[in-house]
């Protein structure tokens, strides 16, 4: 299902969530919604739901207007950060709720459990509890009973934002195959850059209740519309009026044509790299990529006088 958000605004008091925000999600895909805290990305997310009504503009779902269609009249899946699972109730009866409720056949609720449990891969842990759960199998449970009741659209508001980041990488690995096994219209709210560019096709910059740029996760890193998204999808530097990546960045030991001369602060070996953390002759702070070889090559260390190269750079238009 296609959704469509059209003009949409809306308000708390004297503070402006959404400011008059367009956006389109394709059917099928999956779309991330990314920006600051505050931004407005989860005020979006359940504008889209349902579960806030929008000041003024219109939410369609392929090409007709939900605005004013209760929540559980939408076809819609949340998915919240805080799991909502019914501690009382086991794996098993949490993931067939929605589907009592809608006074399904007892034979099909089974099958269908039985099914989603095995999607999640919890088939061995259905008569337990959520208090015997992992923080991920609890997600992936709550993931199973969003999908039991086959939404037309699946909403995750910060899905895994209170797991840790070994198990974080782990679940949007798997959110990412799950989607391709069952391909429903799926949005996802998060703050985490690394999380939209692993795992969405779209990705929909938010800040202050605006759109700052939507696209796909190359666009954005690869093209970005401000210097904003730039800074936000990923590390970035400034040289004289150009914005620049740090691995877009040739590191010298002496003077080059076109060079900004620095001196290094601190280097950093992490992994196959090492950033070197330096400052201009303007005191201006700026970090480059190098591999850890270079930085051995070339025994970088800390008061060393550099020369910082571009080799690619992006020029953004005076507001």
């Amino acid at each position: 299902m296609a959704i469509e958000v059209r003009n949409v605004s809306k308000a708390f008091g004297d503070f402006q969530a959404l400011d008059d925000v367009s956006v389109v999600v394709p059917d099928g895909s999956l779309t991330a919604l990314l920006g600051p805290s505050g931004g407005g990305k989860s005020t979006l997310l359940r504008v889209i739901a349902g579960l806030e009504s929008a000041d003024a503009g219109e939410v369609f779902f392929d090409g007709t207007s939900v605005s004013g269609v209760a929540p559980q009249h939408r076809d819609v899946g949340f998915v919240f950060q805080h799991y909502a699972a019914f501690k009382h109730m086991t794996v098993r009866d949490n993931v067939a709720f929605g589907l009592k409720i809608r006074k399904k056949p007892k034979a099909e609720i089974a099958e269908r459990v039985e099914e989603l449990l095995r999607l999640v891969h919890l088939d061995g842990f259905a008569s337990r509890y959520p208090a015997q759960l992992s923080g991920g199998q609890r997600q992936r449970m709550a993931l199973a009973r969003a999908l039991a009741v086959e939404p037309k659209v699946l909403l995750l508001d910060e899905p895994f934002g209170a797991l840790d980041a070994k198990v974080r990488k782990e679940l949007r690995d798997w959110l990412r195959r799950l989607h391709d096994e069952v391909p429903v219209t799926t949005v996802f709210v998060t703050h985490d850059q690394e999380e939209a560019l692993e795992v969405a096709e779209q990705i929909v910059v938010i800040n202050e209740g605006r759109i700052e740029q939507a696209g796909s996760p190359e666009e954005l890193y690869e093209d970005p519309a401000t210097p904003f998204v730039m800074g936000f999808v990923g590390p970035v530097a400034k040289l004289g009026e150009v914005y620049v990546r740090p691995h877009d960045i040739d590191l010298e030991l002496e003077p080059v044509d076109g060079g900004y001369e620095a001196q290094i602060e601190h280097v950093a070996r992490v992994g196959f790299e090492a950033r070197v953390e330096a400052h201009l002759a303007d005191g201006a702070p700026v970090s480059v990529l190098v591999t850890r070889h270079q930085a051995a090559e070339q025994e970088l260390e800390p008061g060393q006088i550099i020369w910082l190269r571009p080799h690619r750079v992006h020029e953004f238009a005076v507001a």
